[in-house]
């Protein structure tokens, strides 16, 4: 392996950008923080602009996106919105609500954000600010591509910021995807030679085989570019890091691919699926087929359907009956199958879905698939809150994201919340239906407790499973480690020593 060739100690800020979306920065980016957290540095994610809606909640009940999130976790801090100012949760194919320091600021289409781009920097530049005048390292994380030409001129995520920072650049690149070669040089001629200059190495991730085969690349990149590669990552297994995209469920499989001898629950792949990482802890169970469909099927073949979170409830729900998934919900229903919806999912699943000031869209009101005594309005307060709860007398907590307020007429709530953002309280969340086989609730993260999926389980008849996969359900900390030695038996970074132990700055 390549080993790291610098002239002096890494800058204090680290950019992490890639040849493009999905290669891995998020990845790359919390391994890193986790190494130089157990090295004792204090070190901290950030990055500037988001677009995703697979957000998450900080303990003061503020917004962000979930990969700061997962490298805060990995970096073993508190997350907070100076890690991500500024996030855009698309609300259809042009428009995005635009959250800022961790709250819904103002919707907007691409064109119009784009001329507010001086506003937006300057809150990127003043929560790094805020950031680096407490930690030792930041790792910066970028958006897409960083050379996306016609985009550099309003970016505020990749290079723009890594100058502001003084930052250096590792630029990661997916094999897997094919073309490594064309990805790096590509990029770097896409770039002015400053930017170019920024960049130090190359971090190739996704590698499948023998990694001495690729021994004669890495030497081509290096004498093609005239920077080194600081490692090549293989494809990696036996643990999991929750991801930003969308991407990782855009491959779904049809009913008739399922493996007959093993059980399986599905998940409506929705247009707008949000938060879909609340099902990692079922996907985690060895015996379970996770599968998330987007075509009308025979859904008997399933234990339960969910019906997840999404960003535009009611143009969803009209997709569902628009490519005939309605029909085949409401006959799984019809047949006693256990279904549970999740926030977006569990208005869809009530009477009447309104929304009188056009907040997702246009005003109007949408009919549900009435499987549960509830009736939604969209308002424009927003709830963000990391709650603690009980269902079946089990406790939990996962976080609350919502803009609705759901009235529940007959039935009982589901969950009861015991405290928000870490203040007290007693309230009823969710509903079910009367023959307690039709669920609803606004809890996300639900499945990420460990005795609830046991019950979960149970409950759909597969208690056998529960009880042998107890010991493989997610293990933040544990999956951490494994990146963070993963990361560092294949990558050579060669953090200068004298940061080793350093204290946090006053």
């Amino acid at each position: 392996m390549v080993e790291c060739r610098r002239s002096g100690p890494w800058k204090k800020c680290i950019a992490v950008f890639g040849t493009g979306s999905d290669v891995g920065k998020s990845i790359v980016a919390a391994a890193i923080c986790r190494s130089l957290s157990d090295r004792g540095i204090r070190v901290a994610p950030f990055k500037a602009q988001n677009m995703s809606n697979n957000s998450g909640v900080t303990a003061e009940g503020m917004e962000m996106g979930r990969a700061q999130i997962v490298q805060a976790e990995a970096a073993g801090i508190a997350p907070h919105v100076d890690m991500n100012p500024v996030l855009l949760k698309p609300t259809g194919e042009t428009g995005s609500q635009v959250v800022l320091n961790g709250r819904p600021y103002e919707n907007s289409t691409g064109s119009t954000y784009h001329t507010k781009r001086a506003f937006y920097f300057n809150e990127a530049c003043r929560a790094y600010d805020r950031l680096a005048d407490n930690y030792d390292y930041i790792i910066m994380e970028g958006a897409g591509s960083c050379a996306e030409v016609n985009l550099m001129q309003s970016d505020i995520v990749n290079f723009p910021m890594a100058e502001y920072a003084d930052a250096d650049v590792i630029l990661v690149a997916d094999i897997h995807r094919g073309g490594v070669f064309g990805q790096i040089v590509g990029t770097l001629e896409c770039l002015p030679p400053e930017y170019r200059n920024r960049i130090k190495g190359f971090v190739i991730n996704r590698f499948r085989g023998d990694i001495s085969l690729f021994s004669g690349g890495v030497q081509w990149i290096e004498n093609k570019t005239g920077k080194p590669v600081f490692g090549v990552m293989p494809w990696y297994t036996g643990f999991r890091i929750d991801a930003e995209d969308s991407v990782e469920i855009e491959e779904t499989l049809p009913a008739a691919g399922l493996d007959s001898a093993r059980p399986a629950i599905a998940v409506i792949r929705l247009p707008h699926i949000s938060n879909f990482t609340d099902f990692h802890g079922l996907t985690a169970i060895q015996g379970l087929q996770v599968i998330f469909i987007k075509q009308p099927c025979d859904l008997s073949v399933f234990r339960a359907v969910i019906l997840p979170g999404t960003k535009n409830t009611r143009a969803d729900l009209n997709w569902l009956r628009q490519v005939g998934l309605e029909t085949a919900i409401q006959d799984y229903a019809g047949a006693g199958g256990v279904i549970l919806g999740v926030c977006g999912g569990f208005q869809m699943l009530g009477k009447t879905i309104k929304d009188p000031m056009g907040i997702e869209d246009n005003k109007g009101c949408t009919s549900g698939l009435h499987l549960l005594d509830v009736e939604t309005t969209i308002l424009a307060d927003k709830t963000t809150t990391r709650s603690s709860f009980t269902w079946n007398s089990i406790q939990g907590t996962g976080y609350e994201i919502h803009m609705g307020e759901t009235k529940r007429g007959s039935g009982q709530p589901m969950c009861q919340i015991s405290a928000r953002n870490q203040i007290a309280c007693c309230e009823n969340d969710g509903a079910v239906s009367g023959n307690h086989k039709i669920f609803g609730t606004y809890i996300h993260a639900f499945f990420d407790n460990p005795d609830i999926v046991t019950a979960w389980l149970e409950m759909i008849g597969l208690n056998s499973l529960s009880r042998r996969n107890r010991k493989h359900l997610p293990d933040k900390n544990r999956d951490y480690d494994r990146l963070k030695n993963h990361f560092e038996k294949y990558v050579h970074l060669d953090f200068d020593e004298k940061y080793k132990n350093q204290t946090q700055k006053v």
